[in-house]
């Protein structure tokens, strides 16, 4: 028998695929609370950013802070492409958004539950809901696993793919693995600016972000991308990947740094210069406030005026060089004090889990403890926005369930 452990997308993937393997073992996932596949059913606003359009395995693996490298071989066996036709033979039609993100065409993150809720009982795998596992240990057919409750169960093969949670890496730990300390990842930055306020909803199309401080590099953390200024501070892509990129770092500093935004990542100060100089020199009756040289939301717009010194209601041919001067300091750097992060919605995501070298990325098993297999975010594997966690869930996931079907099955007791 296969247990797995964990009911979220990479232990019903790795427990599907090891039931499709031909002779097909017997598969028992147990999951601690009372519903499988919560993460799922939340992400992307409840419509399920599946995966993502990107297909070629290196530049794939590109979109992991962790676990990059570890994850081209295995995404040469399993990518994106692979994902999207499963589900599409599943029943799922799926699209493609311009960003690269992957979503159900139902935009319904159920169509995704569903499929694999449905799939996993035709095939039988035996799925068993509030069951905690309290201890795994070595035995002589394979494992012993003991339950909270009392239970007893034995095993052949065992997955760990119960998520970014203590309670999994406690395990794996109980078992001789390492492991990296767990920190937040993909989080948002709380800001209590004044220019920030009464802002929320505004948003850039592309900035260029650098989170500077003591605990950080000298030249600092930097990401680029669309910001979204929210109801306590940034969010956005460009938030969101700076925090996944410096998850540790910025963990490790109280979450307290100076954000300093790059507006217009595109111009250079000299030619951003000459734009307002010939902004002055055209439009010199007009209102700085209703007449903007470059591509920012009006609002947003108004607010960096008066952070460079300067009334929207002011004409532009008063501006006068020195004020110029600030208006690009201010575009070309606006600081902003971090004091905290938030959760990206409910799609929390750890960086940190199991030791990555103590892993064989071919099968998922450990090589510290034959027949031990892991899956999905219990190891220290994360991706950015994007759709990249959960094909990390499904490409670890199938190779884990591939593998442990390959070998004799083991007994329940």
């Amino acid at each position: 028998m296969i247990i797995v452990i964990g009911g979220g997308p990479a232990g019903f993937f790795a427990a599907i695929t090891a039931r499709r393997q031909v002779p097909a073992p017997p598969v028992l996932l147990l999951e601690e609370g009372g519903q499988v596949l919560r993460k799922v059913a939340v992400s992307g606003g409840g419509r399920c950013n599946v995966t993502n359009a990107c297909a070629d395995p290196r530049e794939l693996a590109a979109h992991y802070p962790r676990g990059g490298r570890e994850l081209r071989g295995p995404f040469s066996r399993w990518s994106t492409g692979d994902t999207r036709q499963w589900f599409e033979q599943h029943g799922v039609p799926l699209k493609t958004e311009p960003d690269g993100r992957v979503f159900p065409r139902s935009d319904s993150s159920a169509s995704i539950v569903d499929c694999l809720r449905d799939q996993a009982g035709r095939l039988g795998v035996d799925v068993r809901l509030r069951q905690r596992v309290a201890a795994i240990a070595p035995a002589a057919a394979g494992f012993r696993i003991e339950l909270a409750d009392g239970q007893s169960l034995t095993a052949q093969k065992v997955l760990l793919a119960c998520g970014g949670g203590r309670g999994g890496m406690d395990l794996a730990a109980g078992l001789g693995h390492t492991l990296m300390p767990p920190v937040p990842s993909l989080f948002t930055f709380h800001c209590d600016d004044e220019m920030l306020q009464d802002m929320a909803g505004v948003a850039a199309e592309q900035v260029a972000l650098k989170a500077l401080g003591q605990g950080l590099p000298k030249k600092g953390l930097e990401q680029e991308g669309p910001l979204l200024i929210t109801h306590w501070g940034v969010s956005g892509p460009a938030v969101l990947k700076l925090s996944a990129w410096g998850a540790r770092l910025l963990h490790d500093c109280g979450y307290r740094f100076r954000l300093r935004v790059d507006w217009c990542p595109a111009t250079g100060r000299e030619p951003l210069t000459a734009l307002l100089a010939t902004a002055a020199a055209d439009q010199a009756r007009k209102q700085l406030g209703g007449a903007c040289p470059v591509n920012l939301p009006r609002r947003l717009w108004h607010k960096l005026l008066l952070r460079a010194g300067l009334s929207p209601d002011k004409p532009w041919g008063e501006t006068g060089r020195k004020g110029q001067a600030r208006l690009v300091e201010v575009l070309k750097g606006t600081e902003l004090a971090v004091d905290g992060k938030s959760v990206f919605k409910e799609e929390f995501v750890t960086c940190g889990g199991v030791k990555l070298a103590e892993v064989d990325f071919r099968t998922m098993e450990s090589r510290l403890v034959p027949g031990l297999h892991f899956a999905g975010e219990v190891l220290d594997v994360d991706g950015i926005t994007g759709g990249f966690n959960f094909q990390a869930c499904w490409t670890t996931g199938h190779l884990a369930g591939q593998a442990m079907a390959a070998g004799p099955e083991g007994d329940q007791s």
